[in-house]
């Protein structure tokens, strides 16, 4: 029986972020991991592969709508399928093995198998038990399914099925306009599938700024995207490789089908714990599956915590990864903390749509006295340049101090641009911080100062 400081279960963002940070602070640690590769989802089926044919599916784009507009006269390109393939696998494979060279360098032992916790101090791979001081879970999450839907990862299909899908369908119907069916709908929508989306609510991407959320939905049908919006799918049959999806519009109360070739089942991810034997250990669930922690992410049994996907708040793999860091600080009794209010969220589709802090709608109805800086693209001479002027920056302050409450930015590059507000917020910056700090030009970037700008006097280029 080997025996560890730490123990922590899954190497995805969070689990292999936390492995490393506690090996920094001096705790012997060892990573337990089921796949053949380190990363978890999101280098292997998720973040990384997407942001991958995210971008090749952009370049194909630009060279048919922009090339020639800048003197640059070919051919029109061709997809070969395979070889955006072979691409995407090139930068997983880069990404997993630099983080199989990080274990190495920090003297991490990866455990080879899948984890359960026989007891507390426990940690069983395959026919070996090892102990540990502290385990942490960090199991991450896994696809969401509806009733009446069977998924198979060819015709129907989660995110990871879409990624490696055979080849790019005449028809696709992504079930949920969130953050997933978004991007990946985009990425075949720019290959030339025939892309509707159906969403339950009446508007895309719940809990984004309405505006946003507007903007966004009317960039996106430009693109060739199509919505069917207050849709409550009921079913989705396969027969001679073609699936029909059955829906009710809610407001009309009418049946409708449409038919497909592959359908993307967006309908959410939920904690991924199946075997780890928490039930019998007298780890405390809440009502969604996720393993309630306290402030410190420490779980209902002592020696025992959890982070990331498998704990409250949002999915994201940066949030993983801060609560990784922290809790490894706690467990070399140092003080780790996440900032929940300053963590930004990002789409990854064109243009990009980011935020952080609070949205219009959340501080109207908590009665705040705010004032709106916003400043559009169009006003930016870098992105007229560009080819990429569609969208604006928003940013969000307390009347009374100047204090930026929240920013909300659609337009290029917005998942860079939002994290000078981070830094602004996580500082207790006011607008007029922002506003007075010299931006380079032509740079996006200026159009958050713009914005900033728009908190107080007004905005210069607008």
């Amino acid at each position: 029986m080997a025996s560890y400081d730490v123990i922590v279960i899954g190497s995805g963002p969070g689990g292999y972020v936390s492995a490393i940070r506690c090996a920094q602070l001096g705790l012997k640690t060892a990573c337990v991991e089921g796949r053949d590769t380190l990363g978890g989802t999101c280098l292997n089926v998720g973040c990384i592969p997407s942001k991958a044919l995210l971008h090749a599916s952009h370049q194909l784009h630009e060279a048919q709508h922009n090339f020639a507009k800048m003197g640059l006269m070919a051919d029109n390109p061709v997809v070969d399928w395979t070889k955006m393939q072979n691409y995407k696998t090139e930068v997983i494979d880069g990404n997993t093995k630099g983080i199989e060279f990080l274990f190495k360098k920090n003297k991490i032992d990866w455990i080879k198998g899948w984890a359960s916790i026989p007891a507390a101090g426990e940690v069983k791979v395959g026919d070996e038990t090892h102990s540990a001081k502290h385990i942490i879970i960090a199991s991450g999450s896994e696809s969401s399914s509806l009733p009446g839907i069977e998924v198979d990862e060819k015709i129907v299909v989660t995110s990871t099925g879409a990624l490696a899908l055979d080849k790019i369908p005449a028809k696709m119907v992504v079930i949920g306009a969130g953050v997933i069916g978004l991007e990946l709908g985009s990425v075949y929508a720019r290959l030339g599938s025939d892309v509707e989306v159906i969403e339950f609510l009446d508007e895309i991407t719940p809990g984004m700024d309405a505006e946003v959320q507007k903007t966004f939905q009317r960039i996106l049908k430009k693109q060739g995207l199509k919505f069917t919006m207050g849709a409550a799918v009921q079913s989705v049959s396969v027969k001679k490789a073609k699936a029909t999806v059955s829906y009710l519009k809610r407001k009309k109360d009418t049946q409708h089908q449409v038919e497909a070739d592959v359908v993307l089942v967006a309908t959410g991810r939920r904690p991924f714990v199946d075997g780890l034997g928490l039930e019998a250990l007298g780890v405390t669930l809440t009502d969604r599956g996720q393993i309630q922690t306290d402030t410190h992410y420490a779980t209902s049994v002592p020696g025992i915590y959890a982070i990331g996907d498998a704990i409250t708040g949002p999915m994201l793999a940066h949030k993983a990864e801060d609560e990784g860091m922290a809790v490894a600080e706690i467990l070399a009794e140092q003080a780790g903390h996440v900032n929940y209010d300053v963590i930004p969220s990002v789409i990854y589709t064109h243009p990009e749509v980011a935020s952080v802090g609070q949205t219009e709608e959340q501080l109207k109805e908590a009665g705040r006295d705010y004032k709106v800086g916003k400043f559009s693209f169009m006003g930016n001479g870098r992105a007229k340049a560009n080819f990429a002027a569609d969208g604006f920056v928003k940013i969000l302050a307390d009347t009374a101090t100047d204090r930026i409450l929240g920013a909300h930015i659609i337009g290029p590059m917005a998942g860079d641009l939002i994290h000078e507000v981070c830094v602004a917020m996580e500082f207790g910056a006011a607008a007029e911080d922002l506003a007075r700090t010299c931006h380079a030009h032509p740079t996006y970037s200026e159009a958050v100062r713009e914005a900033a700008l728009a908190c107080g006097l007004g905005a210069i280029h607008s």
